[in-house]
C-alpha cells in the first residue's frame, strides 16, 4: 500500500513501482507499517520527516518530569535538636515535590535495640504525615531501617 506525500492512497503497487514514484518525485519511500498486510509505505522527504521525529522527542522529554529522592540519615540515639533540624530539611523537600529516604543505622550493639530505633522512626513519621505520605513502610535490611516518604497529592 503506497501514501503519497499529501496522505493520498496510491494504492497497492509492488515494491520497484514504488521506489519509481518516490525517486520521480525527488523523495524517499518510508515503510511506516512493516508489519501490516499489504505494508503501508509513504512517499516523503525523509531528512524533515526525521527533524520533526527528533523534535517531538524533545518536546517531550521537556514535558517529563524526574522525581528527585534525597536521603536523610537518623540514628537510634538521636537528640532532639538534631532530630527537629533533620525535620525542617525534609519538610522543605517535600514542599519542594522532592522524595525522602530515611535511613537509620545500627551500629555495634545498637542492632539489640530496635524498638528504640522503630520509636523514632515512627514519630518522624507522624510529625511529618500533615504533609507527606509512607510510600514504603519502616523496614530493617541488614543493619538498616529505611522507609520513603512521598508529598501527598493536592
Amino acid at each position: 500500500m503506497v501514501i503519497d506525500k499529501n496522505g493520498e492512497k496510491l494504492g497497492i503497487k509492488l515494491r520497484r513501482e514504488a521506489l519509481d514514484i518516490a525517486y520521480n518525485q525527488e523523495l524517499d519511500l518510508l515503510c511506516v507499517a512493516p508489519n501490516a498486510v499489504p505494508p503501508v509505505c509513504k512517499v516523503l522527504d525523509y531528512g524533515r520527516y526525521r527533524f520533526e521525529q527528533q523534535k517531538k522527542a524533545k518536546e517531550a522529554k521537556k514535558k517529563q518530569h524526574v522525581t528527585e529522592v534525597k536521603p536523610l540519615r537518623l540514628s537510634p540515639v538521636i537528640d532532639k535538636h538534631d532530630f527537629d533540624t533533620k525535620m525542617r530539611h525534609a519538610r522543605s523537600w517535600i514542599e519542594d515535590g522532592m522524595k525522602v529516604k530515611v535511613d537509620m543505622r545500627f551500629r555495634g550493639r545498637l542492632i539489640t535495640r530496635l524498638e528504640v530505633g522503630k520509636k523514632i522512626m515512627n514519630s518522624f513519621i507522624e510529625e511529618i504525615s500533615d504533609i507527606a505520605n509512607v510510600e514504603k513502610r519502616p523496614s530493617l535490611e541488614g543493619n538498616t531501617m529505611s522507609t520513603v516518604l512521598a508529598p501527598k497529592k493536592k
